[in-house]
């Protein structure tokens, strides 16, 4: 007996236990009772002030209407009654003319009659030409041209609902940067990033952000849904940091750690007095990656280390051989983004032809602001004696012209026996001697002595062509069809 009596006992305190627990919830459920009626009142009196909002506005937006009716109903009778004021005193001066008239006609006198009868008809007709076309018809209309258009708002009516309050689904986690897959070339930085692998929260698009290579404040390069931006036009010699975040409907992310990336070197050593560098081998001027970079991943908060990873040694070497030469080192290809629909590309974008017989405007892709450049444009085919023209110039140049026609762009223009600089349309140095299939043009752009050079083979063409160049410069070509070239850069 007593083991079922316990038995039974601990059953009770079990039930005992739920018992408590359905009391506590019943008073939680009147609470919420009472709570709900609380919130139906405040919720009710938002509801209210809101429409009130709208009907206030309404009401303001009715009367500025009314008032813009009321300024064309005042200028509709300004213009009748203007009308019929003009319209009534020349009445009255044709109805004195006509009376005077026929007590002319009665005058027994015809020595009077035959003094004034010649001024009197031309006055009737000049007086008849002046109720000429258009006096007798009405300068405005009864009708309002005024139509309400309230179908955008009616259906904004209609479809006014509430929308859920409060977010149902959390913010993305910070973006990772993919080191491996983040590099400088020349002056642009390329950089990759992912969600973090266990992170299941939807992301609509990404935010990248880079300062100003002198640890100024970050501004947004990149808004989309790819992982991965190139970033060109950046400074020579320079250190970026760029970061990124994720965003989705129900916000953004926290930044990514914080990536510095070092643009490649472009010094100039002031001994040096060649006007062209020694030029490489052609076969030397693979696309190798010749530069030097330092890519740093730190965190976006001081006081911790960062890792670190430096280009290869074959890199390094490459690189030292090259600086060796006094020379800058920048590889660039034609870029089909800025020029002129009519350029044809081929050669992975280094080499161009046109398919008009204007010229035509092509940009490099890399923009040069300081440092010792020089390229070279081989002439691959050249019929019927064209004038191609070669040199730099800004983003903005007009691209159905010849290079040189504005103040945009730098030139040399040259035909088959001799040359001449222009800019902004500016004609000078004519100098003997032109191109032909298989030839050579040089362009040597010094800012660091802000001067401008050509050559034609390898020997200077004319003097200095351009000096006090200041700014961000692009290399350009201008050419019709019947001009091939390849650029060859490094």
């Amino acid at each position: 007996l007593l083991p079922l009596q316990s038995q039974l006992s601990q059953a009770l305190n079990g039930l005992s236990d739920r018992a408590k627990e359905a009391k506590e919830f019943l008073v939680q459920l009147r609470n919420m009772v009472q709570q709900i009626q609380e919130n139906s009142v405040e919720f009710e009196a938002c509801l209210v002030a809101q429409c009130d909002a709208l009907i206030d506005a309404l009401n303001r937006r009715k009367a500025q209407l009314l008032s813009r009716v009321n300024k064309e109903h005042e200028h509709k009778l300004k213009v009748v009654r203007d009308q019929i004021s003009h319209c009534t005193v020349k009445l009255r001066q044709t109805t004195g003319l006509m009376e005077y008239c026929l007590e002319v006609i009665k005058e027994n006198d015809p020595s009077g009659f035959l003094q004034i009868s010649d001024a009197l008809i031309r006055r009737v007709h000049l007086t008849e030409d002046q109720w000429g076309k258009g006096t007798l018809t009405p300068r405005m209309t009864t009708d309002f041209d005024l139509n309400l258009d309230n179908a955008p708002l009616l259906q904004s009516i209609h479809q006014l609902d509430f929308v859920q309050m409060k977010v149902s689904s959390p913010v993305p986690a910070p973006p990772i940067l993919q080191l491996e897959e983040c590099c400088t070339h020349n002056n642009s930085a390329t950089l990759s990033w992912k969600q973090p692998p266990l992170s299941t929260v939807q992301v609509e698009g990404y935010i990248l952000e880079l300062d100003d290579g002198n640890g100024g404040q970050f501004r947004e390069v990149y808004v989309g849904k790819e992982t991965m931006c190139t970033v060109d036009g950046l400074h020579f010699n320079s250190t970026y940091s760029a970061r990124v975040k994720a965003f989705n409907k129900s916000g953004v992310s926290p930044y990514s750690k914080t990536l510095v990336l070092q643009t490649s070197e472009d010094t100039q050593s002031e001994e040096q007095t060649l006007p062209f560098p020694v030029p490489l081998e052609r076969s030397q001027l693979r696309r190798m990656s010749p530069f030097s970079s330092t890519l740093n991943l730190q965190p976006s908060f001081s006081g911790r280390s960062y890792f670190e990873l430096r280009s290869s040694a074959h890199q390094l070497s490459l690189h030292s051989s090259l600086q060796s030469l006094n020379s800058a080192v920048a590889w660039f290809s034609f870029d089909p983004a800025s020029a002129h629909a009519d350029i044809i590309f081929s050669n992975d974008n280094l080499t161009v032809t046109c398919n008009s017989y204007d010229d035509r405007v092509v940009l490099g892709k890399t923009g040069f602001s300081k440092g010792l450049h020089y390229w070279e444009l081989s002439i691959d085919r050249y019929d019927n004696h064209p004038d191609p023209a070669f040199g730099v110039a800004r983003i903005d140049v007009l691209k159905d012209a010849m290079l040189g026609k504005d103040d945009k762009a730098w030139a040399m223009y040259v035909d088959n026996n001799r040359s001449w600089f222009m800019h902004n349309n500016s004609h000078t140095n004519r100098t003997e001697g032109g191109i032909t299939k298989g030839a050579t043009v040089g362009v040597l752009l010094d800012l660091t002595r802000r001067t401008l050079t050509f050559s034609i083979n390898e020997d200077q063409q004319g003097p200095v062509a351009f000096e006090n160049l200041e700014g961000l410069f692009f290399p350009a070509v201008s050419l019709n069809r019947n001009v091939q070239v390849r650029v060859w850069s490094g």
